[in-house]
């Protein structure tokens, strides 16, 4: 099985920037898509970015398309989200997922895609 565990959230101005990490557990790390998603109060969870495995390939929602970077280091198990520019509007509690071992469909931009997924980590960007 697999555990994620997120980390780096914190409290940020607006146009700041901050990096998000998840660490993985396991063996099948370097196999599998990785995803970020976001929900903030009241609002259902949305998808952020995506990074096939092994990296190389990647997928962005647009509301962050060209501020955040997804992107993943195989030998540390660990997947990163650079998120700068922030605003107001991205507060959230951001997540990290996991999806199946070698698995990339047409969109991974659906939670249902995805087999593990961490805690969360709570990030604020005030104005």
């Amino acid at each position: 099985q697999v555990q994620l565990v997120e980390s780096g959230g914190g409290l940020v101005q607006a146009g700041g920037s901050l990096r998000l990490s998840c660490a993985s557990s396991g063996s099948t790390f370097s196999s599998r898509a990785m995803g970020w998603f976001r929900q903030a109060p009241g609002k259902e969870r949305e998808f952020i970015a995506a990074i096939r495995w092994g990296g190389g390939i990647t997928d962005y929602a647009d509301s962050v398309k060209g501020r955040f970077t997804i992107s993943r280091d195989n030998a540390k198990n660990t997947v990163y989200l650079q998120m700068n520019s922030l605003k107001a509007e991205d507060t959230a509690v951001y997540y990290c997922a996991a999806g199946a071992v070698r698995g990339w469909p047409l969109s991974y931009r659906s939670g249902s895609l995805y087999e593990y997924w961490g805690q969360g980590t709570q990030v604020t960007v005030s104005s």
